[in-house]
């Protein structure tokens, strides 16, 4: 019988036979539980000083979740000597004198006493706590991994080579770096053209022409800028991000502006003040708010934003320490893992398909440590860097996007800063002009396929719209995950079948395919 699942039951220490007889007189009275028939057995001893009786209580108590908590005191019987010794329960002092006390579990006591399930089964499994299991797949992990790190540097040794990042063609990038700054004229061009037609200076189709070619400007300038001097990869992704960001940015203040101006202009003010509870800020527009916008952690403009009260320099401190390591961690799988499978694999279009997912499932794991690295340094620790600096309120730059059913779950959950842009500036108008939901979904899906051809394509000089096809071939995944997901009416289905999909399969391959052609060119230009 385990001692955790019964009362505990008390040691009888051995005295010395004259003692027993001599000095320790014993009475035991017996007091039956009638729920369960435990019985308790008191015991007291008596001598020409003072002597005390200490009673044992068991209580059984079910609370409504049926758990049972079976609790026994602990009593102290104390004996005066001559000497004025004091013997604690079950201790043994001078002389072998001693306390007894006695529980008693009974064997009549019911064991089993209602139906309950197995921990691991169906109906409880998610009743419980796993933190030990989670415990278990961490030391795992680590432990599987570390031996695969060690085995490849006493095999490969250290593959780390500076080169495919900083060569020395980065420091001629200097016009990347300009190009970069001088986006910020951008928003500045907007800023003075929703300052004239706030002031009613020009009309809202020269507003809307303006826009357009500012707008349009800002995403052609860097994409000219590195087709032209030839740049490093990672310094022209660098320029893509942030010109996409940019270009993202300016429509969202310029749509923002336009729909202030619509409610104001309106002839039905009920409807504007409905919509809006801070008519008085919609007057004018604000270059503060602007500017704040601009390096905000969000892609969404509006005339102020939830902040904080203060700026926590510790925190930002230990953010970026982490920063700093996930992100050499992250270089190190490129390179001691993602560059030599790719350099040793042949096109995966152009081989035999047993041999291409060989490749993609060699090629998996170390993306998919990658890939999770990029997001926990870009959307966890640089966005909250930033929002920490600023002040910024609204920390929601992600979902539990990990616990996705549905490849459409997936993309709703992942990245908030696009999700609430694409809900807000393309979706919900495509509706409003009665575009259809499905078509609307197919028109965010088409942007975003277009937005990541440019961040890819364009800085590895490769147009073969691997990464558009890749995005476009999601809107069948998301008819498919959504089917099984009916189909099987089962959360863990639905992840498991997400993961293989996105995570096994897709990335892998898109890996693959433009990874693949980069590295050729390298090799031909070497």
């Amino acid at each position: 019988m385990a001692l955790l699942d019964t009362p505990e039951i008390g040691e009888t220490t051995t005295t010395t036979a004259a003692t027993m007889r001599g000095e320790i007189r014993r009475r035991t009275s017996v007091k039956a539980d009638a729920g369960i028939g435990d019985g308790l057995y008191d015991s007291s001893s008596s001598s020409k000083t003072n002597s005390s009786d200490d009673g044992e209580n068991l209580n059984n108590d079910f609370n409504e979740n049926g758990k049972e908590q079976i609790q026994a005191g602990e009593g102290t019987m104390e004996e005066s000597k001559g000497n004025g010794e004091k013997i604690d329960q079950g201790g043994v002092k001078k002389g072998g004198e001693t306390s007894v006390v006695h529980y008693a579990y009974r064997p009549s006591s019911p064991a089993h006493r209602r139906i309950k399930e197995s921990p691991l089964s169906s109906d409880a499994i998610f009743k419980q706590s796993h933190a030990g299991l989670f415990n278990l797949c961490i030391v795992v992990l680590v432990a599987v991994n570390g031996r695969l790190i060690i085995e490849n540097l006493m095999k490969y040794g250290l593959l780390i080579n500076s080169n495919f990042w900083f060569s020395s063609r980065s420091l001629r990038d200097w016009p990347l770096l300009m190009c970069c700054l001088s986006l910020l004229i951008f928003p500045l061009a907007a800023y003075i053209v929703e300052k004239l037609a706030w002031q009613k200076r020009i009309s809202d189709p020269v507003v809307i022409t303006l826009h357009f070619t500012i707008t349009t400007t800002a995403i052609l300038y860097p994409v000219f800028m590195i087709l032209r001097f030839d740049s490093v990869v990672l310094s022209g992704v660098s320029l893509m991000l942030c010109a996409c960001v940019n270009w993202l940015k300016l429509v969202s203040f310029v749509h923002t502006n336009y729909d202030m101006r619509s409610l104001l202009n309106s002839t039905d003010k009920g409807e504007a003040e409905s919509r809006s509870s801070n008519m008085e800020c919609f007057y004018d527009v604000n270059f503060n708010s602007l500017a704040y916008f601009m390096v905000a952690p969000t892609l969404c403009y509006q005339i102020s934003y939830p902040r904080t009260a203060f700026i926590r320099k510790g925190w930002v401190l230990r953010q970026l320490i982490k920063l700093v390591i996930f992100t050499g961690f992250m270089g190190f799988i490129i390179e001691q893992y993602i560059n030599p499978i790719v350099k040793n694999s042949r096109h995966p279009l152009k081989g035999d398909i047993l041999y291409a997912i060989e490749r993609v499932l060699k090629l998996s794991v170390p993306n998919l440590y990658v890939w999770l690295c990029m997001f926990y340094c870009f959307f966890h620790l640089w966005l909250n860097i930033l929002a920490e600096l600023l002040r910024f309120g609204d920390r929601e730059f992600y979902k539990d996007w990990w616990n996705a059913q549905t490849v459409e779950e997936y993309w709703r959950l992942w990245n908030m800063p696009v999700h609430k842009w694409i809900v807000r500036h393309l979706y919900f108008p495509c509706l409003r002009n009665g575009i259809p939901k499905g078509a609307a979904i197919l028109v965010a899906f088409f942007m975003s396929a277009v937005f990541h051809e440019l961040c890819i394509a364009v800085p590895c000089h490769i147009f073969k719209f691997w990464a558009f096809i890749g995005i476009m071939f999601q809107v069948p995944l998301v008819i498919l995950t959504n089917y099984l997901q009916r189909k099987f009416q089962n959360s863990m289905v639905g992840n498991m079948i997400f993961w293989c999909f996105f995570s096994i399969l897709g990335q892998p391959m898109c890996v693959l395919l433009y990874y693949h052609d980069v590295m050729n060119q390298k090799v031909k230009n070497n």
